[in-house]
């Protein structure tokens, strides 16, 4: 299973994201863990077995503290994928990250 790590400003804006996502992963075969969470609570949240931290548009500014923290993939969503809620694209980029 890949554990995703998802963060926004407040944790809030990236609920219905990470729903379509589970749902779009069902759809591919995919087994995914993905939890949405504020950026100010990704230390609380790094485990070993986080595969990807995933950043909204909202906090791309924060994306060097972010590889910093971390060993592990780090991606940015496109405004355009993340306001249109375009799963079907960023998942499949989402999981070519991990399977590296």
């Amino acid at each position: 299973m890949t554990k995703i790590i998802l963060c926004c400003s407040a944790g809030m804006s990236t609920s219905l994201f990470v729903q379509k996502a589970k749902t779009h992963a069902e759809e591919i075969g995919e087994e995914i863990d993905i939890l949405a969470i504020s950026v100010t609570e990704l230390d609380a949240h790094l485990t070993d077995d986080v595969d990807l931290v995933v950043l909204a548009p909202q906090i791309r500014f924060q994306k060097d503290a972010v590889i910093a923290k971390t060993d592990k993939p780090v991606m940015m969503i496109e405004m355009r994928d993340y306001g249109m809620m375009n799963v079907q694209k960023v998942l499949p980029e989402m999981l070519a990250l991990v399977k590296k």
